[in-house]
């Protein structure tokens, strides 16, 4: 693989609706000739970083600030295929892309193959760079209902869906999913095989069951496994618990790992990616963020989640970024509650100056302690 990384500065200028400001986002683009990965058609650098799709927060002001710290690769919120098929405005909306989010892949779940093909012909039409496959979602609603990780109890369907999913676009076509259903029927192995025997581009391991959700530690043994099993051609990529620039560099050095995807890790601290880059790149870890440059942070977002949305819509949409933005400040309790009860930009904006003048040049929680993964 080729280490040099060509990096080119852009900006891209993003409209902050009724605040009547503006700001610029500067994005690394890498220049397609120096490149450590391929899916399908899709160019990423060496030891890619990857923004996990996650629901309701993976929408595109987050996605353009996770952008900004030096995410290699995107994906939407997942969407339903019954839901796209039946044409639903909101769920549509989630599949929409601005033009500086490339490369970009949108995320598709269901149950059933016919509702899935037909909504990639109408994912395509979005012009993202590839098509994602959810067989990974362990929450009851989705799984027990025979999708997302549900789709594990019944692997002929889940490969025979997939085969025509990749055979029904022209897009490169990447699966995530987990280890197994649980601790004795960890298929991932035998699966991986499967799945590329399909037609898939690449594939996303999150190192877990179906069984322990978002509990106990992620195995990257089988992941590393899957890697390393000579009859694996197509990237593979690893998923879970990676909150630190320390546990991104042993996934690329112990278990080979092509490239890793960060999620809720990155909920309310999109700089975690150039932290991570940081230490890849120079093995130095940098300075901590101070509250200051978080507060900075939270009025941008905000700004960008009003463009399409009303005030009201655009608060009430941060709320699941406010607790966490400020994780671990002391004596903050109360301004946290005020924070999750504003309804407008005037009390939000009246609550980040007091944070900032009160904690402002307190360093902001690390990426070395103990978070959510």
């Amino acid at each position: 693989m080729i280490s040099n990384r060509s990096v080119t500065t852009v900006c891209y200028q993003i409209y902050r609706g009724k605040t009547g400001e503006s700001t610029k986002f500067q994005v690394r683009a890498y220049n397609p000739y120096f490149y450590g990965m391929k899916i399908g058609s899709v160019v990423l650098p060496e030891r890619a970083l990857i923004l996990a799709p996650m629901e309701d927060i993976t929408d595109a002001p987050f996605r353009l600030l996770c952008k900004r710290f030096g995410v290699d690769l995107m994906f939407s919120e997942f969407v339903a295929s019954e839901a796209v098929i039946r044409k639903i405005d909101k769920i549509l909306m989630k599949m929409e892309i601005h033009p500086s989010e490339h490369p970009y892949g949108i995320q598709l779940y269901g149950k059933e193959t016919s509702s899935m093909v037909a909504s990639v012909k109408i994912a395509e039409q979005y012009q993202p760079d590839l098509i994602d496959l959810n067989f990974g979602c362990p929450a009851k609603k989705i799984a027990m209902k025979g999708a997302g990780a549900g789709m594990l109890r019944d692997i002929p369907q889940l490969l025979k869906m997939t085969a025509a999913v990749v055979q029904a676009t022209h897009l490169p076509v990447t699966v995530k999913t987990r280890l197994g259903w649980d601790d004795n029927s960890k298929i991932i192995v035998e699966l991986a095989e499967q799945l590329q025997d399909t037609g898939i581009a690449a594939l996303t391991i999150h190192g877990r069951t179906r069984a322990q959700m978002y509990l106990g530690e992620a195995d990257w043994t089988l992941i590393g496994e899957v890697k390393n099993n000579q009859r694996m051609y197509i990237p593979i990529i690893g998923n879970g618990d990676i909150d630190s620039p320390q546990k991104a560099k042993q996934a690329f050095d112990k278990y080979g790992v092509d490239a890793v995807m960060i999620g809720r890790a990155a909920i309310g601290r999109p700089w975690l990616f150039r932290e991570v880059r940081h230490y890849l790149d120079t093995g130095d870890l940098l300075p901590p963020q101070l509250v200051k440059d978080q507060v900075q942070l939270v009025r941008e977002h905000i700004a960008m989640s009003a463009v399409d949305r009303p005030e009201i819509r655009a608060v009430r949409s941060m709320r699941r970024f406010f607790a966490v933005y400020f994780k671990g400040l002391p004596d903050f309790r109360e301004t946290r509650v005020k924070l999750l009860q504003a309804e407008s930009f005037e009390e939000v904006n009246r609550l980040l100056d007091l944070i900032g003048e009160r904690w402002g040049y307190l360093p902001a929680y690390s990426s070395t302690e103990s978070v959510a993964k």
